[in-house]
């Protein structure tokens, strides 16, 4: 019987952007965040996601974002770009120059601001845009989390157009990861995602193919351990790691309320020698009591931050 825990665990990144003092892309970070995520085995990069912060950034940062980490990878890790916008003419546009400038898909989520006078439009936003798509797409639920919602039925219709080949879940729904589930068995080579990093030993269980995380950046090492774990048919295990990790992330995070979120991420990876500042968009602050507490993670958990210096 082969051994299923040998093979690469799927794990993408929804890294985070770094900026400089004054905020411009921080490009010798972006070099160094590559390489990192190398080093971690990390399978692809999400870019100007939510935590990369792609929907506060300018034209100009978004191109430079994808143009840099492009020329770094070099090939090395697939690269996914959020392309979402509030029309299909918008989206065409958005996917166009990502493509231009070498990535490998595109990425739909539900809009920033749509007033449908019915929900077919929403369907019709998504099946215009991937039409005319120049690249594979990925679409990002998530849920009712957003301003907009994409209603079931109009979801499960959007997992069947022919260009959506991978899918991330972040809606934290059971019946919309039933929705996933059933658009890969119908297409079995749809690449179904969790987003959900506070649970993901249980959408292993449920049998995503992979994880694609916005605290991959530093929890990647986790993460895969827990989708060996799962694979292994040990549970027990997966639920300690996943305890672990989570326990992880509320440092980075500031805690269960988030209070510190992508400042305490940023200033992790400035504590790591990745990042040059915690700068963002949204403004979130650092407070003495996250960086307290990231500094505590940082020596118990050095061998899941740098496991291949501990290994």
């Amino acid at each position: 019987m082969p051994d299923c825990t040998a093979v690469q665990p799927i794990i993408w990144s929804a890294t985070p952007t770094p900026f400089t003092e004054t905020l411009k892309v921080d490009k010798p970070a972006v070099q160094r965040l590559v390489e990192h995520h190398l080093r971690l085995g990390v399978t692809g990069l999400f870019l100007l996601g939510t935590c990369g912060e792609g929907a506060f950034m300018t034209d100009r940062q978004r191109t430079e974002l994808v143009a840099t980490v492009v020329k770094h990878n070099a090939g090395r890790m697939r690269l996914a770009v959020q392309v979402t916008d509030n029309s299909a003419g918008r989206i065409v546009d958005n996917m166009k120059w990502a493509a231009d400038l070498g990535a490998d898909v595109a990425v739909i989520a539900p809009p920033y601001f749509f007033p449908a006078p019915r929900p077919e439009a929403l369907y019709d936003l998504y099946a215009e845009a991937a039409a005319a798509s120049p690249l594979p797409l990925g679409i990002y639920d998530r849920g009712r989390h957003g301003a907009v919602i994409i209603p079931s039925a109009i979801l499960k219709r959007i997992y069947a157009l022919p260009q959506v080949t991978m899918l991330k879940d972040s809606s934290s729904d059971p019946e919309r990861a039933q929705i996933a589930l059933a658009a890969r068995r119908k297409r079995p080579e749809l690449l179904v995602l969790d987003g959900d990093e506070w649970v993901a030993d249980q959408y292993m269980k449920l049998g995503y193919d992979g994880l694609l995380l916005g605290g991959a950046v530093f929890n990647a090492h986790l993460a895969g351990l827990i989708v060996k774990a799962v694979r292994a048919g040990d549970e027990a295990t997966a639920a300690k790691l996943q305890q672990r990790m989570n326990r992880l992330m509320w440092d980075v995070y500031g805690g269960k309320k988030i209070t510190c979120w992508l400042a305490g991420l940023k200033h992790l990876l400035v504590e790591m020698g990745i990042f040059g500042t915690h700068r963002n968009l949204l403004g979130y602050e650092l407070s003495r009591s996250c960086a307290q507490a990231i500094a505590r993670a940082l020596v118990r958990e050095r061998e899941m931050l740098f496991p291949w210096k501990t290994a």
